[in-house]
């Protein structure tokens, strides 16, 4: 039926543009056209012969990918002033590894960013692709803010951008030239508009560069050449398993270096949703993004697998050490100096790792069942061991507790522990009758405060009580000491008791971290000869933070790091970066990801900690818990997401926040991925369960 020359059956004009080519098609359409039949009518109009098997329809004004081939348009609302875009699903990004090397990547921008996590982590090599996520690089001055809408800031960034490179594209993509900024202000060398497009999912990095080489091989299809494919995945690998050494000064360039908390709070307004895709959030082709460890809940860590993984969390965790993100003693500090010192030395040292996958599997039973030993055989190693007994501290100590407006008084005290309760006495005589005092320490957060050059063996305490947390201090006499009581306090914290079979391995582990902070005493190494000063050159710059720096003259440094170094000369390369690892994971401050709040009924900031075990509400300028949530007692948690307030239903309390430094879903994200963490079990054929990560994480947004 026609009216005045148009059709008047109910069709009408559809414009799609095609991103490739750069051609703007009009189809005539009905809406009950569904999104399959609709790019099969595009494609026969383009009349060309190539492969679209990887296009899909991209509607831009309402974000949102058009990809369920058997939905009508009527069904998306799509409408004849709708301006639809055919565009390549896979598209490169530009993507930042912990170590701070930056790969090209084609990735696919329709999947949500936990499959792309996945997909990208299985071709790196990284184990354990739940514990990673892909994170914005954030520039100076978004830490000056609070930034709760991601979505503005980077429409600002594109903005910025287009401004200073040009016209973007339709689809929002840069029109690159032979020249570009990487998002940090260093310029990179861009892939050609002529260079042919890679396979799925396959790297465009060049072997042995931290930027893409456009000398890389490829054949006449568009792929790797087969003779080079072998070698460049195994460059790709290596400098994955052993990062190429880069200078202080070229790293500052491409990190965030928080100075408050704040700013350290500010840092997470940056992570992706993880039940979204890519250009949902607004990340476009060539874009500048990390690949970051998300959740500090690492998974069967050991030296037998996992290589490229080890080595990549060693170097996030240095250089969260050396930009100041993580703060730490300056004992410490040294210790972790003389570690990378060691790392740098043996880098250059044949190693006798054996290849992942490679191992002899008698090696994997037999730690199998040492680890089923050391588990059965619980906090005692005796076959007739009483299974009724309960482990007992008693000692004397020095007690603490800050007051307000007054000088702080140590009294000692005989204290003991039993289950979880830490009671104060005036003598032992006093045991059979009532404490002069005595704290629950069940959800406690204990931190340390150790000065091995003053003898200084300090464990600090925050307790719960009824109106919040009260603060204590216990001085120890010494190492051994220090050691068990620390570790009594940490299993406590938690709700476990000595009785529990992690008890001497939590001392071991604490003897062992104090003895790394000893400088080493002639005779301590068998194996090797002690390194002579005068045979180490190095720039303790480039190994300590820069608040050290001023602190320090730079040889007293040098002559400190080679002091330390001495008790590590002998690990190998993997073992010298395990052990920087474990001693990270020994700071107070590691694992906890910090959010500015707002709690309901509250007019001033607040900072929130959440940890893989707990939520801590914290001092905003010295961090210190003021109250502590633990995932434990949690009954329930929700999101109110029309007015962006978080809702924790608790067993001592039920608290409404709402988040100023991110949107909600992150913190909504971090609680449910560490609760997801926390369910894996030790079977390491176990397939990864993407359904259940999206519930914990995902809400009912």
């Amino acid at each position: 039926m026609y009216y005045q020359g148009d059709i008047v059956d109910g069709s009408w004009e559809l414009s799609i543009l095609v991103t490739d080519l750069q051609v703007e098609k009009t189809l005539r359409v009905k809406g009950d056209l569904h999104i399959g039949g609709c790019m099969f009518k595009l494609v026969e109009s383009l009349d060309i012969a190539m492969d679209w098997s990887d296009h899909a329809l991209w509607w831009p004004e309402k974000n949102m990918w058009l990809k369920k081939p058997r939905l009508t348009l009527d069904q998306y609302g799509v409408q004849a002033d709708a301006k639809l875009e055919f565009t390549p699903m896979h598209k490169n990004i530009r993507l930042q590894m912990p170590d701070l090397q930056i790969l090209d990547v084609k990735v696919d921008f329709s999947v949500d960013v936990f499959k792309s996590v996945i997909v990208l982590c299985k071709e790196l090599g990284v184990h354990h692709p739940e514990e990673l996520s892909i994170s914005r690089k954030l520039g100076k001055e978004d830490l000056k803010y609070n930034n709760a809408n991601p979505r503005g800031l980077v429409q600002k960034k594109h903005r910025d951008r287009m401004s200073a490179n040009g016209n973007l594209s339709s689809n929002s993509s840069n029109h690159l030239s032979n020249t570009s900024m990487d998002g940090s202000g260093s310029p990179f060398i861009s892939r050609s508009p002529m260079t042919p497009s890679t396979p799925q999912g396959t790297l465009l990095r060049g072997p042995g560069s931290s930027q893409y080489s456009p000398s890389t091989p490829w054949a006449a299809n568009g792929t790797m050449s087969s003779m080079h494919s072998l070698s460049f995945e195994g460059a790709l690998e290596s400098t994955l398993r052993n990062s190429p050494q880069r200078s202080v000064r070229e790293a500052f360039t491409m990190l965030p270096r928080p100075k408050t908390f704040q700013e350290k709070a500010r840092i997470n307004c940056g992570w992706l949703d993880s039940s979204r895709s890519l250009m949902e959030q607004l990340v476009r082709e060539n874009d500048v993004v990390l690949l970051k460890f998300k959740f500090y809940a690492f998974y069967d860590l050991n030296t037998k697998y996992g290589l490229v993984r080890i080595n990549q969390i060693y170097e996030q965790a240095k250089w969260s050490m050396i930009s100041e993100e993580l703060d730490c003693t300056t004992e410490e500090m040294i210790v972790f100096a003389a570690l990378q010192l060691q790392i740098q030395l043996q880098a250059d040292v044949p190693q006798a790792d054996v290849p992942d996958g490679m191992k002899n599997e008698d090696d994997d039973v037999a730690s199998a069942l040492k680890d089923l030993e050391l588990h059965l055989e619980g906090s005692s190693s005796s076959p007739t061991a009483d299974i009724t007994h309960i482990p007992e501290l008693s000692d004397y100590l020095d007690f603490i507790k800050p007051k307000k407006l007054t000088l702080k008084s140590t009294k000692r005290y005989y204290f003991t522990f039993r289950n979880t309760t830490l009671s104060l006495y005036r003598s032992p005589a006093d045991k059979n009758g009532s404490p002069l005092m005595y704290y629950n320490m069940n959800g406690c957060e204990v931190h340390h405060e150790v000065n091995i050059a003053v003898g200084k063996y300090a464990i600090k305490l925050s307790v719960p009580v009824e109106d919040g947390m009260t603060e204590i201090q216990l001085r120890c006499d010494n190492e051994d000491q220090y050691a068990k009581w620390m570790a009594a306090c940490r299993l406590a914290s938690s709700g476990k008791t000595m009785a529990d079979s992690s008890y001497e391995t939590e001392v071991q582990s604490l003897q062992n971290f104090l003895k790394l902070q000893h400088p080493a005493k002639n005779g301590n190494h068998t194996s090797a000869p002690a390194v002579r000063s005068d045979q180490i050159q190095f720039n303790p710059e480039e190994l300590v933070a820069p608040r050290f720096l001023k602190k320090f003259k730079s040889k007293q440094l040098q002559k400190r790091i080679l002091e330390a170094h001495a008790n590590f000369q002998d690990l190998s390369l993997l073992e010298a970066k395990m052990q920087f690892i474990r001693t990270w994971q020994e700071l107070p401050e590691f694992g906890i990801t910090y959010f500015i709040v707002k709690f309901k009924g509250e007019k001033k900031e607040e900072l929130l900690g959440v940890a893989f075990n707990r939520l801590i509400r914290c001092d905003m300028n010295t961090g210190e818990a003021l109250k502590t949530w633990r995932y434990s007692a949690m009954k329930s948690w929700d999101v109110n997401w029309d007015i962006k307030m978080f809702m924790i239903q608790h067993e001592e309390a039920n608290i409404s926040f709402s988040c100023l430094t991110a949107d909600c879903k992150v913190v909504h994200e971090f609680i449910g991925g560490y609760i997801f963490n926390s369910l894996r079990k030790s079977d390491r054929s176990q397939t990864l369960d993407e359904e259940m990560f999206h519930k914990l994480t995902g809400g009912w947004d």
